[in-house]
């Protein structure tokens, strides 16, 4: 948010984890953050990394070991939930581990998304849909079952 002209991450730069991220998704993953030539500026995130089953999670760890050593200037941030920080990847890196708390209120944290969410020229796309043509939405409910 320290530059709003910056775009967002792409698709290369994330990695969603779930229990169901096999071992090859993360290979791949870590190989293009730690690799010194690929890198570049970017800085890669592991969502929910602590949704890795074991076995990935093992694995994962043992290929950053073995690969950070060729890259000291890579960018790796790892998100994890902190009801799960028991977990294996929060526990092999909890050597780096910083709590994070936004510094940013909410409504400017809103403002920046929706500088980066919303669709240039209104169309007939799916961004009609949102307010202010946005691209992206959140619905939700608190209550189940009612058509979301």
């Amino acid at each position: 948010m320290n530059s709003p002209n910056q775009p967002l991450p792409t698709f290369d730069e994330v990695l969603l984890c779930t229990p169901q991220t096999t071992p090859e998704q993360v290979e791949l993953f870590l190989r293009r953050c730690l690799t010194p030539c690929s890198g570049g500026e970017k800085i890669y995130t592991m969502l929910y990394a602590d949704e890795l089953s074991y076995d990935v999670s093992c694995r994962a760890e043992m290929l950053f070991q073995h690969l950070q050593c060729y890259n000291s200037t890579y960018r790796l941030v790892i998100l994890c939930n902190c009801e799960r920080e028991h977990s294996y990847i929060p526990s092999a890196f909890s050597q780096y581990k910083v709590h994070m708390i936004p510094q940013r209120p909410l409504p400017e944290i809103q403002k920046y998304l929706q500088h980066h969410y919303r669709v240039a020229q209104p169309s007939s796309s799916a961004a009609s849909v949102f307010k202010h043509n946005m691209c992206v939405g959140i619905v939700s409910s608190k209550r189940a079952g009612v058509g979301k």
